[in-house]
């Protein structure tokens, strides 16, 4: 989950209120694992030869280079609410908000956005910009919205690939980090479809389906059962769509995590309207997790 002690947690910055509550989780989370907290914001430069003169063009840049500095303070004094004592590093950049945000993921913890912003994150989730970042991201991906359930599990997508493997460890570990459950899910209905099956050939046998997804979840998780004892888990296995399944948990969760792409119930999880829905609509904060290259 982390490329070392000294790795940052890095929040995207960009004046919204969402923005600021991602800066509040990703402070949180810097407490927790005694880590730096990065904050970061994205400008463009102005075009010249859409607004006037080269003066205005100055002046319409010194102005947003002013509101970014506004920005990130503020966004330091609101980690600073959550997390008085850890260290607080920023970057203002004349660049696009991917760029930026892969650049610096190189050599961070985790990525922390909002769900929704304003000025260089304000298209951040939206079409092939979330994609982009977490296909070419290095680390993990936070995208935080409010939840009331505080004190819910955490929920983690499984199916047995590279990927999910790596969500399952990230899951594990901000289980036991925050003293919570963590909830498994598996899709028996995407695990078999995705494979060629058919609803007439599967329907009679789907009590004996689960009962082999059930066996195979146990064993992926085991391994991770024996390195988080503290942590309690509780498996489920179901007959509806990955995406739906995780949804609905997500509802009572604290954190939804999911690997970045996989087999079965998460195949293309980031890819076409199954992304749209969990990055866009998913209740809780959902993270997206990449194996480590």
């Amino acid at each position: 989950m982390s490329k070392g002690p000294g790795a940052p947690v890095l929040a995207g910055v960009d004046g919204s209120v969402s923005a600021l509550d991602a800066v509040a989780w990703a402070a949180d989370e810097c407490s927790r694992h005694r880590t730096p907290l990065r904050l970061v914001h994205a400008y463009l430069p102005s075009m010249p030869s859409r607004i006037g003169t080269g003066d205005v063009s100055r002046h319409i840049d010194d102005a947003v280079q002013a509101q970014g500095r506004r920005w990130l303070r503020r966004a330091r004094a609101e980690a600073r609410l959550v997390a008085p004592d850890i260290t607080i590093t920023s970057r203002l950049a004349c660049t696009g908000s991917v760029p930026l945000l892969v650049d610096e993921s190189q050599s961070a913890r985790l990525v922390v956005l909002g769900s929704r912003g304003l000025g260089g994150f304000g298209e951040l989730l939206v079409g092939s910009t979330a994609s982009a970042l977490v296909s070419h991201g290095k680390c993990p991906v936070v995208v935080v919205r409010r939840t009331t359930a505080v004190d819910g599990p955490v929920v983690v997508g499984v199916d047995g690939s590279p990927v999910s493997e790596a969500a399952v460890a990230f899951a594990f570990e901000a289980a036991s980090i925050r003293g919570a459950s963590l909830t498994a899910v598996m899709s028996s209905r995407d695990f078999l479809l995705d494979r060629g099956y058919h609803d007439t050939k599967i329907a009679h046998d789907w009590s004996e389906v689960e009962d082999d997804e059930r066996r195979l979840l146990a064993q992926r998780l085991a391994g991770w059962q024996e390195k988080y004892p503290d942590v309690r888990v509780d498996r489920v296995v179901g007959r509806e769509r990955a995406a739906r399944m995780l949804m609905r948990l997500g509802e009572q969760a604290r954190l939804l995590v999911v690997g970045s792409h996989g087999l079965g119930g998460f195949t293309g999880m980031l890819l076409g309207s199954t992304a749209t829905t969990l990055v866009q609509h998913a209740p809780c904060p959902l993270a997206v997790v990449r194996p480590q290259s």
